[in-house]
Parts: C-alpha cells; structure tokens; sequence
C-alpha cells in the first residue's frame, strides 16, 4: 500500500511539472447569421436572368473554425511550437475545403528570442501586414473583401508545403519570409509561393507592407496553392504578384486607416495579363464600450491587357458600413450592408465577396446580421 502511495506521488510530481514546461489550448469561432443579396444572376447562360436571395450563411464576420495550438518549453529560451486549425461552415457542419481537416493552418516549428521558425500549411505576409489593416481582414468581415479578394486581404489563400520565418518584436518592428514548395519532380517552380512582409507599431500607429508570388497555380493541384478564388483557372492564374501598403491610427475611441494593393495575374495562355489597383479607407469609432461603428470605402480598377489587342477595364466603388454590439467579452451581434457599384458586363461582373453569383447589372448590394461568439 505505501508502495502504490509513493509512486502515486512520484506521477503525480512529474505530471505537475510536465504540464508547467508545456500547454495546449483549444479555440474557435462561431459566426451565424441572416444574409440578403439584392442581386444574383439565377443563369449561366442567360446574363440577365436574375433574383434576391435570402440564406442562412456562417461566416459573415470571421470564418467559423475550431484549432488547438501548443507550446513546449525545451529550456535555454527555446520552445516547440504548433497549431492545427480547422474552418467549417456551421449552417451545415461541412469542412470549407474538400478533403482537408486542418484546412485553414496546420504547422510546428521552434520559437526563440530570435523569432520563429514553422512549416506546413500557413499564411503569408500579405494576411499578417496588410490584412489587419484593411476593414475586411479586421472589424469588416467577409464582404468588405476587395473585388474577388484579389489581393488575398481576406486570406482566401493558404500556403502549402511552405517553410515561414517570423522575427521577434524589435522596439516595435518585425518582420517574415515565407517560401511555399511545388513538391513536384523536375518541376520546382510549377505551383509554388514566396511572400514576405513587415511592420511597425508605435502607440496608435500601425504600419505595413507585404509582397506575394505565386508561379504555376494551374500547373498542378498538389503543390504550393490549391485554394482561393482564381486557384486552378488556367484563364489568370498562372502566375500572380501582389506588393501593397498601408496604415492605421487609433486616438481615442477612433481608428482610422488607408491601404493601398496591386495584383497582377498572368494569363496561363498567350501574353495577356489582369492588374487590379485597389485603394481602400476605411474608420471604426466606439459610440460606447459596448457599441462600435465602421465604414470603409474602396476604389478597385481592373486593366486587362492582350497581346495585339486593345486594353480593357473594369472599375468598382465598394461601401461597406457595420454596427457591431458585445454582449460580452466573447459574443456579439452585428449587422452591416455592402454594395458595390461597377464591373464591365461580362468581361468581369459586379459581384460583392462571398456572395454565390454574380449580379446581373452593374450594382450588388449585401444586408447581413448575425450572432458571433469566441471561446
């Protein structure tokens, strides 16, 4: 009997101290919510036919997801990190990707005084420095997404197979690269992905700036990019560059920002290209703790170019306004409307991000509400 009581003990002793060198914690987002869509095309065939659409969707604000992360203390100030992350659609209960259970971020690494080193399934410079910046990578949500989010500051793209380096906080500066491999046999560059970024905040001022290639998206669906709005259309995704800036500032119960992004996609035939300039400004204003307003503005242009032929374009204006109430520290309720105003008929429709259609005029308005909670 003192046996057992002694090597009871003893466990006991070294589970203490295991659990004090490591940790893991689990997290998520539910978001749920009404969604009105003023105008979507009901045909493929037919560009006029068209109807409103009233649906329970998820997602409005943040993604619905669920993940753990971890540490573990390997002494001298080093620690073996990890995250696994999975996003779902709680309307339904699906997965957001087909066949990936950790589709949003799944990587380990080791963290130091020096920054961190991870690798797997993660996100690149672009969603880190510019994303938190823009409304829909902060308070907006879903569709205050750019046309299409073709900048990716709605973090539509996740990189595979990629290696990433985050620098630690210098005096409120810090930085990362990221490389994403093909993984393919005598094919290095079809479908693979470099990205890097950098940031400073003083006080209330947020500044950043990020650069993302992606070569070869079409050549392959096991390589860097397998996701996203143009991954595998062989008609602009054979090659995209994204380079922007911008920043924020908070004095008192205000914020207000501006960015401004570029993204250019390759034709994956002929000599033919789709550069989108994006210019965004957007403000957040505390009416109360409780109560919070924002609104944001964007001017999208989109220039097509062909070989021998004359260049076309696009434009958008984008509004976006938003109420958001906390019920407490973990649960709020929201309600916000977004239209967009633009497009060039077929060549490319006005269509608001995260709507299932396209319009079938020149104009798509968005009226959502709904009930998210954090734990």
């Amino acid at each position: 009997m003192k046996k057992t009581l002694v090597l009871a003990a003893v466990s006991a002793t070294f589970a203490t101290a295991a659990s004090a060198q490591s940790s893991v914690t689990l997290y998520g987002v539910i978001d749920a919510g009404f969604t009105y869509v003023q105008n979507e095309r009901t045909s493929v065939t037919d560009p006029d036919a068209h109807g409103p659409a009233y649906r329970m969707t998820g997602g409005n604000l943040q993604g619905s997801r669920w993940g753990m992360r971890g540490a573990e203390d390997l002494g001298g100030g080093m620690k073996a990190v990890f995250t696994l992350e999975s996003g779902f659609d709680v309307m339904n209960g699906h997965n957001d990707v087909n066949n990936k259970l950790f589709n949003r971020q799944a990587f380990v690494g080791l963290s130091s005084d020096y920054g961190t080193l991870t690798m797997g399934r993660q996100y690149d410079s672009v969603v880190d420095y510019l994303g938190p910046l823009t409304a829909t990578g902060s308070w907006g949500g879903t569709y205050f997404a750019h046309p299409g989010d073709n900048d990716n500051a709605n973090n539509s793209i996740r990189m595979n197979n990629s290696v990433k380096y985050q620098s630690a906080n210098y005096a409120g500066l810090s930085f990362s690269g990221l490389y994403a491999f093909s993984n393919q046999t005598d094919g290095f560059a079809d479908n693979r992905a470099y990205s890097v970024g950098a940031g400073y905040q003083a006080g209330g001022l947020k500044l950043g700036a990020a650069y993302l290639q992606i070569q070869g998206s079409n050549l392959n669906s096991s390589g860097a990019v397998q996701d996203g709005p143009f991954a595998g259309n062989a008609a602009v995704s054979e090659t995209q560059r994204t380079w922007g800036l911008g920043g924020s500032y908070e004095f008192g119960a205000a914020t207000v920002g501006a960015v401004y992004t570029q993204s250019r996609y390759q034709f994956a035939y002929g000599d033919g290209s789709i550069r989108f300039n994006n210019y965004e400004v957007n403000a957040r204003y505390n009416l109360t703790p409780a109560l919070a307003v924002g609104a944001a503005y964007t001017y999208t242009q989109a220039v097509e170019s062909t070989l021998n032929a004359a260049n076309t374009s696009s434009h958008w204006n984008q509004f976006g306004l938003q109420a958001d109430y906390a019920l407490s520290k973990r649960t709020d309720i929201y309600a916000e409307g977004v239209m967009s105003a633009g497009g060039n008929g077929a060549l490319i429709p006005t269509q608001v991000f995260g709507t299932n259609a396209p319009s079938s005029s020149r104009n798509q308005v968005v009226v959502t509400t709904g009930l998210r909670h954090r734990f």
